[in-house]
C-alpha cells in the first residue's frame, strides 16, 4: 500500500500512517487529507505543524486529551478545545491529523 506523490511512492500501513517518516512532505499531507476528506486550510495546516514540533520534541504522538491541551496552551482556548478540533479532523483530532503530518498513530488510539 502506498501513496502517489510527485512521481514517488510513499509506503503506508494498513491505516493509512506512512512507515517511513522522513518521506513526510506538505504534497503528501495533502494527498492523505484528500484520502481522509480533510480540505486543508490555515487552521489544519497549524495543528499540523503544531504536531510535528510536538513530536520532534517529545518523540511521541500526543493522544487527542494531550494534543487539544497542548494546543489550548499555546493557541488560544478557541482552538484548543474539542468541538473546534473535531470540526478541522472529524474522525479523530489526533488520529487523523497525526496521520496527515505524517507521524505514527497515537498511543491508545484504537
Amino acid at each position: 500500500m502506498a501513496y502517489q506523490v510527485n512521481g514517488q511512492t510513499v509506503e503506508h500501513d494498513e491505516e493509512g500512517y506512512i512507515t517511513t517518516l522522513s518521506d513526510w512532505s506538505r504534497d503528501l499531507a495533502e494527498e492523505i487529507a484528500k484520502t481522509e476528506n480533510v480540505n486543508m486550510t490555515d487552521e489544519h495546516w497549524a495543528v499540523v505543524d503544531f504536531l510535528r514540533e510536538y513530536y520532534d520534541e517529545y518523540q511521541i504522538a500526543p493522544a487527542v486529551r494531550v494534543l487539544i491541551k497542548a494546543i489550548a496552551k499555546q493557541m488560544g482556548p478557541e482552538i484548543g478545545n474539542n468541538k473546534y478540533m473535531y470540526e478541522l479532523f472529524p474522525y479523530g483530532p489526533a488520529k487523523q491529523a497525526c496521520k496527515i503530518a505524517g507521524l505514527p498513530k497515537p498511543t491508545g488510539c484504537v
